[in-house]
């Protein structure tokens, strides 16, 4: 629920690994034709292409990553190329110092010991059969097809943060817009809350402690739909699952930490409402991506009726 303050962190750019932290796995026994680094790194090339561009510390690398325990496969982007990695050497997870012996066009296997893993995975994630001091490895096979540079993340960076900068100064405007386009004439709390009640009910009302169930959509000001509890065509990335059932979200106010903006336009108010809130970022995620689509500084609209209060 993206309402929620404990939904997943968006994944970041300088992520070690797309899910490695996740889902490392042991692998029992050594692979033929690993060499060993000074540093403890088993490493294989099966192809190089010393003629391509090197990797060097800050960039990243794009490709193909899998991660397999045995034969099984347990992570893979194979046929869909991404950004999979950024080269920063750390010599205790050694992984880094691989990522900086690579060529673009190269295929390398590089494996790493379980133990080392273990002391940075939580235990929850460590594979069952992992047992301390056996030798179990991770392997990670990696086919590098392109680099974006440490030069060029910077920019991305600073682009990122003028844009970002950009909608915070339009964020008032836009709002404005939007109230003015679906003539809503309700007046603003003083922190820019608007609260429009479609339908007033006459059940219990929303106070500290109660358990309230709601049905509820959440969109953008252009109508993106980025979660909802009755809409099946919220499809905005990773939130959208299609065996996903559809049922009114149910929490206890106070105890389940929801956005700002949500629990001030709901409270007090009475189960069988009908209402719309219009939320601004300060009063939602402010700087914080929160999602794919929901970028900093993103004022949400929220629809919301009231199904039951206990």
């Amino acid at each position: 629920m993206y309402i929620k303050n404990t939904m997943k962190k968006s994944i970041k750019l300088a992520a070690l690994f797309v899910a490695a932290t996740t889902m490392m796995v042991a692998c029992n026994g050594d692979k033929e034709g690993f060499k060993k680094t000074d540093n403890g790194l088993y490493y294989r090339f099966d192809k190089q292409n010393k003629d391509g561009q090197q990797v060097q510390e800050g960039d990243v690398l794009v490709g193909e990553l899998t991660i397999k325990f045995d034969t099984t496969v347990i992570f893979t982007n194979k046929g869909e190329a991404r950004r999979i990695a950024q080269a920063t050497p750390n010599y205790e997870i050694k992984i880094g110092e691989g990522l900086l012996m690579m060529h673009v066009g190269d295929v390398a296997t590089f494996a790493m010991d379980a133990d080392t893993a273990a002391k940075y995975v939580d235990p929850n994630y460590m594979p069952a059969n992992y047992k301390a001091g056996t030798g179990q490895k991770l392997y990670y096979e990696i086919s590098l097809q392109d680099i974006v540079t440490s030069e060029e993340i910077a920019q991305e960076r600073a682009n990122f943060t003028n844009s970002m900068e950009e909608r915070k100064a339009s964020e008032a405007e836009d709002i404005a817009n939007y109230i003015q386009a679906n003539n809503i004439t309700v007046k603003p709390t003083a922190d820019g809350l608007y609260v429009i009640v479609k339908k007033r009910g006459n059940g219990a009302k929303v106070a500290m402690g109660k358990e309230v169930s709601v049905n509820y959509t959440g969109r953008l000001l252009d109508g993106t739909i980025f979660d909802s509890s009755v809409e099946s065509d919220a499809r905005s990335g990773e939130i959208y699952n299609p065996q996903r059932k559809y049922e009114p979200m149910t929490y206890v106010v106070g105890r389940d930490k929801l956005i700002e903006g949500w629990e001030k336009g709901v409270m007090d108010q009475p189960a069988g409402t009908v209402l719309q809130l219009v939320i601004p970022s300060a009063l939602a995620y402010g700087s914080r991506q929160a999602s794919p689509v929901i970028l900093p500084y993103s004022p949400l609209v929220f629809d919301i009726e009231i199904v039951s209060v206990k």
